[in-house]
Parts: C-alpha cells; sequence; structure tokens
C-alpha cells in the first residue's frame, strides 16, 4: 500500500493550496514538509527533487511531482473527478482555467506595496464580479445541475469554491447577485470531504500574512 502524500511548500496557501483542497475532496489523507529556511529548499535542490527548481513539489505514489498543474492534473484523474469522457475533460480544464485566472490575483496580493492593496483589491472584485463568476453563473443556469460539468463532484466544482471563498474573504457580499453561485456554494460545501476540510481544525491553511510572506521571500531569496 503507498503511503500519504507529502507535500514541499510553505505553511501557508499559496499554490499547493488548491492541491491541498482537492487531495481532501478526494478523501485523501496528506503529510506536510513546510519550508522555513533557505537551506531545507537548497536541500531539495541539491537531491534533485526539484525539476524546475519550484515548489510546489508532491511525493505520490513514488513520483516527485511538480508543476502545479501537473499534479492537480494526476490528482483529478486518479480519483474520478476529472470527468467520464473527453469532452467533460475539456469542460472541466477550461473552467479550471478560468478560475486559476481569478486565483492568481488572490495569491499574488500578499506580496504587493502596501501602497498598491487598495487599488488591487478593487481590481479583483471587479473581475470577479464583472468577468468570472458571471460567466459561471450562466454555466450553471444552463447546465442545469448542481455541478459545473456532468452530474456529480468534478475537479472544477472544487477549484470554483475555492476561489470563492478567497473573493469573499476579501468582500463578504460579493455573491449577492449570483443565486446560482449561492445555491452552488451550499451544495458543494456541504459534501462531507468538502465540509470537513473548510471546518477549523483542518489542513486548510488561514489567509497569508505578513509571517507567511516574510518566509517566502526569505527561502526564495525574492
Amino acid at each position: 500500500m503507498a503511503g500519504k502524500p507529502k507535500l514541499y511548500y510553505f505553511d501557508g496557501r499559496g499554490k499547493m493550496e488548491s492541491i491541498r483542497w482537492l487531495l481532501s475532496a478526494a478523501g485523501v489523507e496528506f503529510e506536510e514538509q513546510f519550508l522555513t529556511t533557505r537551506e531545507q529548499y537548497e536541500k531539495l535542490l541539491q537531491d534533485g527533487s526539484l525539476m524546475f527548481q519550484q515548489v510546489p513539489m508532491v511525493e505520490i505514489d513514488g513520483m516527485k511531482m511538480v508543476q502545479t498543474r501537473a499534479i492537480l492534473n494526476y490528482i483529478a484523474a486518479k480519483h474520478n473527478l476529472y470527468g467520464k469522457d473527453l469532452k467533460e475533460r475539456a469542460l472541466i480544464d477550461m473552467y479550471v482555467g478560468g478560475t486559476d485566472d481569478l486565483m492568481t490575483f488572490i495569491i499574488k496580493f500578499p506580496f504587493l506595496p502596501a501602497e498598491d492593496k487598495e487599488k488591487e483589491l478593487a481590481h479583483i472584485i471587479q473581475k470577479a464580479t464583472g468577468r468570472y463568476f458571471p460567466a459561471y453563473e450562466k454555466v450553471l443556469k444552463d447546465h442545469g445541475q448542481d455541478f459545473l460539468v456532468g452530474n456529480c463532484l468534478s475537479w472544477a466544482d472544487v477549484h470554483l469554491l475555492e476561489a470563492i471563498l478567497m473573493v469573499e474573504e476579501k468582500k463578504s457580499d460579493v455573491l449577492s447577485a449570483f443565486p446560482r453561485l449561492q445555491a452552488f456554494k451550499a451544495n458543494i460545501s456541504s459534501i462531507p470531504a468538502i465540509k470537513k476540510f473548510v471546518e477549523p481544525g483542518s489542513q486548510r491553511k488561514p489567509v497569508p500574512d505578513d509571517k507567511y510572506v516574510e518566509t517566502v521571500r526569505k527561502v526564495l531569496r525574492l
């Protein structure tokens, strides 16, 4: 029996958080090795563990996987969260790609200079409510199901819920004009494995703080 996947990253969200979400949605327990020093990072480099000299890195099924999208693709496919056929997989890829575009703004936000944050926050909310959430509202309306693709949970649903919660942390009423997304959020959040992950005490990471930003900058010499 294979051991638990082991995640190598910082003690914070960043690009690893979506991997934590997907593993948790699949009901997979995992271990984490947090990088806190430059020496830990350099050891991974010297060991040849980081193919492109970057994290996230996940040890899973005898592989040392890098590149976030490749890791997520593998987890989704392994745990039947990647659609039933090629067409559904294409839709999932498309929806995940759109969600990624929105999430990238939020992931970068803590690293911005203080004087730029107010403007960028307005930009994030504008993008969410003017471009991305209307698109998913329409997908749910046209599809007529509780899920974005097919009639069961997929990676696209997990990814969108993660993004919705991230935006709500910036503006709590951001879904006020999107009734289908409100219902979607309630539905996906109630799935037992996901409900467990969003509750206190899980391996879900909090909103990035100054300590997280400082650690990332120190380890990666940004």
